[in-house]
C-alpha cells in the first residue's frame, strides 16, 4: 500500500523493539531537524509501530511526550497528530549572513526554546558564546525558559600549541609572539570559566541536568562552527587582517582576526536539501575531532 508522502515519515533503520521514549528521541530529531514540518501530519500510530517494530501502546506514549513538550497538536478521532506551528522557532528560508554577535543570539535563543538543548562549538575562545548563552540563563533564573537538559560540547585550541594567529607580523619577534599566546590563553581559560560556572550553576539553582566538556585541538581553527540542537549549523570564516596592539610601552605588528564580527552563515530546517547536508555534514566533521586527534582540555594558564 503507498503512503501519501504528506503523511509519511522519514524512514530510518528499523529498530528492534524500540522503546517509548527511543521512538520520541527520533520523532523530536526529525522535527528539529525540519524532516518533519510545522503543520505537516505525523505517521499513523500503525505506520509509527510498524516503522519501529512495536505494539501501539510504545507509540501512543511517545506521542503522548511530544504533546506535552507541545512538538505535536492533538488528533482528531481517527486521524494522525501534526506536527505543532510552534514546534521549532521561525528559521527563514534564506537567512542573510550577520556578524556572530548579531547572529548567533537569535539561533541560541531558539535552541533554548526546546527541552533538550544540544550546542556543540569549535573557535578560538568561547567569547560569542558565552555572550550568546548569558542571555539564555537569564531567562532562565527569571522563570521564562524551563529546559530539562543542556549540554555544550567545546573544541578550542590546546595551550601547547603555537597558534598560527594571532602572531606577529615579524616572525623574528618571538617575545612579541609569546605575549600574544599569554594573551589568547588566558581569555580563552577565563571564558570558558565563566561559561562552565554559570552553566552548571543551574544543576543547583533549578535542577537542570547540564554537561559541560570541553576539548582541546591540536591546530588553529580557521572557521568557527557552531551546531544547534543537531538542526542547525552555523558558520563563519575567521579572516585576518594587520593590526597594531599595544604590549607595555611598545606597539605591536600582528596578524589576527576579530570573531566578534565575522560573519555568520546559517545552515537549518527548511532550507531545502543542500542545507540538510551540510548540517549532517558539519555534524560528522565536529563528531570526528571530538573522537579522534582532540585531547583533554584544562582551563588552566
Amino acid at each position: 500500500m503507498s503512503v501519501d508522502p504528506e503523511h509519511a515519515s522519514v524512514r530510518g533503520p528499523r529498530a528492534s523493539r524500540a522503546s517509548h521514549g527511543e521512538i520520541a528521541d527520533e520523532l523530536r530529531s526529525r522535527i528539529r531537524s525540519g524532516e518533519l514540518r510545522p503543520g505537516q501530519r505525523m505517521p499513523t500510530q500503525a505506520e509509527l509501530a510498524e516503522e519501529f517494530g512495536v505494539e501501539r501502546g510504545a507509540v501512543r506514549e511517545a506521542l503522548s511526550a511530544l504533546r506535552s513538550e507541545r512538538l505535536l497538536t492533538g488528533a482528531a478521532k481517527g486521524s494522525p497528530a501534526r506536527v505543532a506551528e510552534g514546534a521549532w522557532p521561525p528559521w527563514p528560508a534564506v537567512a542573510p549572513p550577520r556578524p556572530t554577535m548579531v547572529g548567533l543570539g537569535p539561533r541560541v535563543a531558539a535552541a533554548f526554546a526546546a527541552p533538550h538543548v544540544r550546542i556543540d562549538a569549535l573557535c578560538l575562545t568561547s567569547v560569542s558564546l558565552t555572550l550568546a548563552v548569558g542571555e539564555q540563563l537569564r531567562l532562565i533564573h527569571a522563570g521564562a525558559l524551563e529546559p530539562a537538559k543542556i549540554d555544550v560540547r567545546v573544541l578550542l585550541p590546546s595551550r601547547r600549541i603555537e597558534l598560527a594567529f594571532p602572531t606577529p607580523v615579524d616572525p623574528v619577534d618571538t617575545g612579541g609572539g609569546g605575549l600574544l599566546h599569554d594573551r589568547w590563553l588566558a581569555v580563552r581559560n577565563a571564558q570558558g570559566m565563566v561559561l562552565r560556572q554559570n552553566l552548571l550553576a543551574l544543576r543547583t539553582t533549578h535542577g537542570i541536568d547540564v554537561r559541560l566538556t570541553f576539548r582541546a585541538l591540536p591546530f588553529t581553527p580557521p572557521v568557527k562552527l557552531y551546531l544547534l540542537n543537531e538542526a542547525e549549523a552555523l558558520f563563519a570564516y575567521y579572516t585576518l587582517g594587520r593590526r597594531e596592539r599595544e604590549f607595555g610601552q611598545e606597539p605591536l605588528q600582528l596578524y589576527d582576526a576579530d570573531g566578534t564580527r565575522s560573519m555568520l552563515f546559517a545552515f537549518g530546517p527548511g532550507a531545502g536539501a543542500r542545507d540538510a547536508a551540510f548540517v549532517a555534514e558539519s555534524r560528522r566533521w565536529f563528531d570526528a575531532l571530538w573522537g579522534t586527534i582532540s585531547s583533554d582540555l584544562e582551563l588552566t594558564s
